[in-house]
C-alpha cells in the first residue's frame, strides 16, 4: 500500500525559531493545522489558517496552561489505527478527524534548571502534554510522523518537499525512535532533579538528535551527545553529519591554542587549511586565509577569541559553513548573521572525553585520546646546528598542527603561520611534495621556513628534497634505524634537526 500523504498536523512548540519553512511547506501541502497558545499565534503571523485545539475539543484551556491537549481528540486523531476498520468506526462515530503529523518541542526543562531558576519554576517546565503527544505519535509510528525538537525542523521539511507529504513508514519509525530518545532523556532529566536529597539514584543517558542524513545523503545518521552544553548556536541551519565531524576536528586542534596570541584556524575534511596567530585577530585570520584561501571555502572557521567587528567584515567576505568563537559582539553578529544558513556557534568550557572509542569489524576498539604536545623543553638536538629562538617558536607551532593532521603528513610553518601541509599521503615524500608545491601555489617563499613530521624519517630523501626547498630547521620524532641518514643530509645541508620521541599518527 503507498504511503499515505498528512492530511493534519498538530504543531505545539516552545521555541519558535526555525520553525517557518516546515510551516510553509505544510501550507503548500495543503495540510490542515491543529495549534495552541503562541504556537498558533505564530502560525497565524506566517499566514497559516489554523484551527484551535480547543474548538476541535470544544474544551478550553485549564489550569494556566497545565491542560491544553490532554482530549480524547487529539489522542484519538493521532493513535487511532488506520488499517483497522474498527478503529476508523470509531473514530468517524466520535467525531475524531485524523491526525498525521505532530511537532512538539519541549518546555526546556534542563535550562530553567541550568539557570538556577526556584524549584516552583522548575516545576511549571515539566512538560505534561507536549511529552505525551510525543509518545502516542511515536507509539503510532505506523501512521504518524513525529517530529520532536527544533533540530528536526529543516530535515522534516526537506524530507516533506521530496516524498510530496508522504514519508515513507522507514521514515516515520526513524523519527519515532528519535522522538522516545528524546523522551527518555526528558524523563531523566526530571528524575535526576526530583530525585534529589530523596537517597535515589537515575541514570545519567546522553540525549540524541536525527540529523538530515549521514557522510552521505543515502546514509541515515544522528548525534549522541549534548551540543547544548559545548555550543549555543547562535544562527543558521542545523549542524550536518560532515559538519559535526569538522568542528570536532576544530575544536580539538584550538585546543592546543586556547592560551596565548589570537588564533585562527580554517578546516576542510578535518584539516587544517589555515592556521595562524597574530596580536589581532583579524591579522590572524587573513594570514590564516592565506595559506590556502582555495580550500577554505565551504570551510569550518574557530577562533581562540571572541569575534570583534573588523574580523567579521573581513570574514563576511568567504562563503563558510560553520563559525566557532567563545562569543561574538553585538556588530559582528549584524554583520554576520547576513548569511541565513551560516552557522555561528559561541563555545562554552566543557570538559572532553579521555577516551576515543571507533566501531570497527564487529566490534569497538578504544584508546587514550592524544592529549600530548611537545614543546621546546622537550626537543632533542641532533644536529650540529641547533634551531634560533624564532626557529624553536615556528617548529613548535608547526608540531601543534601536525598532531591534527591526517597521516602522513608533513607541515611547513613559519612563526605564528601555517604556510602549507601535505595531508593523508600514502607515503611521507609524497606528503612532503604536496606541501612545497601547495606553498608556491599561494606564493610562499619557504627560505627559512621549518618543518614538521608526524612520524620518523626512514630515509634521507625528505630532508633533501626540504633542504632545496629552503626549510631551515626539522622536527620529528625519531625512532628510525636510519635516523642518523637524515641527521647527516641535515648536517650537510647547515639545517637544523630535533628530535621528540612521540609519534602523532591520525588515521
Amino acid at each position: 500500500m503507498p504511503d499515505q500523504p498528512i492530511r493534519a498536523a498538530l504543531l505545539s512548540v516552545y521555541h519558535k525559531d526555525r520553525l517557518a519553512p516546515l510551516v510553509a511547506t505544510l501550507r503548500r501541502l495543503g495540510v490542515q493545522l491543529y495549534s495552541t497558545g503562541g504556537t498558533q499565534q505564530f502560525l497565524e503571523e506566517q499566514g497559516a489558517e489554523v484551527t484551535a485545539v480547543e474548538d476541535l475539543t470544544g474544551f478550553p484551556e485549564v489550569f494556566g496552561g497545565r491542560v491544553k491537549t490532554l482530549h480524547p481528540k487529539v489522542f484519538g486523531g493521532i493513535l487511532h489505527r488506520r488499517h483497522e476498520p474498527g478503529d476508523l468506526a470509531q473514530a468517524e462515530q466520535h467525531g475524531i478527524p485524523p491526525i498525521d503529523l505532530v511537532v512538539v518541542d519541549l518546555y526546556p526543562f534542563e535550562e530553567t534548571v541550568a539557570s538556577g531558576a526556584p524549584e516552583q519554576d522548575v516545576i511549571e517546565k515539566i512538560d505534561i502534554g507536549g511529552i505525551s503527544l510525543l509518545r502516542a505519535a511515536a507509539k503510532n509510528y505506523r501512521d504518524v510522523l513525529v517530529v520532536s525538537s527544533r533540530d528536526q525542523y529543516e530535515a522534516v521539511t526537506e524530507l516533506l518537499e521530496r516524498t510530496n507529504g508522504a514519508p515513507t513508514l522507514a521514515d516515520r519509525k526513524h523519527y519515532a525512535a528519535a522522538a522516545f530518545q528524546a523522551t527518555s532523556h526528558y524523563d531523566t532529566e526530571i528524575a535526576k532533579y526530583v530525585s534529589q536529597g530523596t537517597g535515589l539514584e537515575t541514570e545519567n543517558q546522553a540525549p540524541s538528535s536525527s540529523l538530515r542524513y549521514g557522510e552521505n545523503p543515502h546514509q541515515a545518521g544522528a548525534f549522541h551527545g549534548d551540543l547544548n552544553a559545548l555550543f549555543d548556536q547562535l544562527h543558521g541551519k542545523q549542524l550536518s553529519y560532515n559538519n559535526l565531524v569538522d568542528v570536532d576536528a576544530a575544536v580539538q586542534l584550538m585546543r592546543e591554542f586556547a592560551q596565548g596570541l589570537p588564533a585562527v584556524a580554517i578546516l576542510k575534511h578535518t584539516n587544517a587549511c589555515g592556521v595562524a596567530q597574530a596580536d589581532s585577530l583579524h591579522t590572524a585570520y587573513v594570514n590564516a586565509l592565506a595559506c590556502d584561501p582555495v580550500s577554505a571555502f565551504g570551510g569550518v572557521i574557530i577562533t581562540n577569541k571572541g569575534i570583534d567587528e573588523a574580523t567579521a567584515q573581513e570574514l563576511n567576505k568567504l562563503f563558510f559553513e560553520v563559525l566557532i568563537a567563545p562569543g561574538f559582539t553585538e556588530e559582528a553578529m549584524a554583520i554576520l548573521q547576513t548569511k541565513k544558513n551560516r552557522i555561528l556557534l559561541r563555545q562554552k568550557p566543557v570538559d572532553f572525553p579521555k577516551k576515543q572509542i571507533k566501531t570497527l569489524l564487529n566490534g569497538i576498539i578504544e584508546q587514550d585520546a592524544d592529549l600530548q604536545t611537545e614543546v621546546a623543553a622537550d626537543f632533542r638536538t641532533v644536529t650540529k646546528s641547533a634551531p634560533t629562538a624564532e626557529e624553536t617558536a615556528a617548529l613548535e607551532f608547526a608540531l601543534k598542527i601536525c598532531k591534527h593532521t591526517k597521516s602522513n603528513t608533513i607541515v611547513l610553518a613559519r612563526p605564528g603561520q601555517l604556510l602549507a601541509s601535505g595531508v593523508g599521503q600514502t607515503s611521507r615524500v609524497d606528503a612532503l611534495r604536496q606541501a612545497i608545491e601547495k606553498a608556491g601555489s599561494f606564493g610562499f617563499d619557504l627560505k627559512g621556513a621549518v618543518m614538521a613530521s608526524d612520524a620518523f624519517f626512514p630515509f634521507p630523501d625528505c630532508v633533501e628534497i626540504a633542504g632545496a626547498a629552503g626549510i631551515r630547521a626539522v622536527v620529528q620524532p625519531g625512532g628510525s634505524i636510519k635516523d642518523q641518514d637524515s641527521i647527516a643530509a641535515c648536517d650537510e645541508r647547515g639545517m637544523a634537526m630535533v628530535l621528540t620521541g612521540v609519534r602523532h599518527f591520525k588515521h
